[in-house]
């Protein structure tokens, strides 16, 4: 095989990793922006049943 070629597929891999890695870090800023925002607006990661009249919000007993 001609090493020029060799040449290019090794660099089409590492292009391809460097894509890889990019995607991720990409995704994990994506995600803690997201969160930071959350956090600035008041929104709850789950929603909360504090104000809640009581049996709501409770397990469903269906075995009756």
């Amino acid at each position: 095989m001609d090493m020029s070629l060799v040449a290019a597929v090794m660099m089409a891999q590492a292009g391809n990793t460097q894509t890889q890695i990019a995607t991720s870090v990409m995704k994990s800023n994506m995600d803690a922006e997201k969160s930071s925002v959350q956090t600035l607006l008041g929104i709850p990661s789950s929603p909360s049943t504090a104000n809640l009249g009581p049996g709501i919000g409770g397990n469903l007993n269906i075995a009756a």
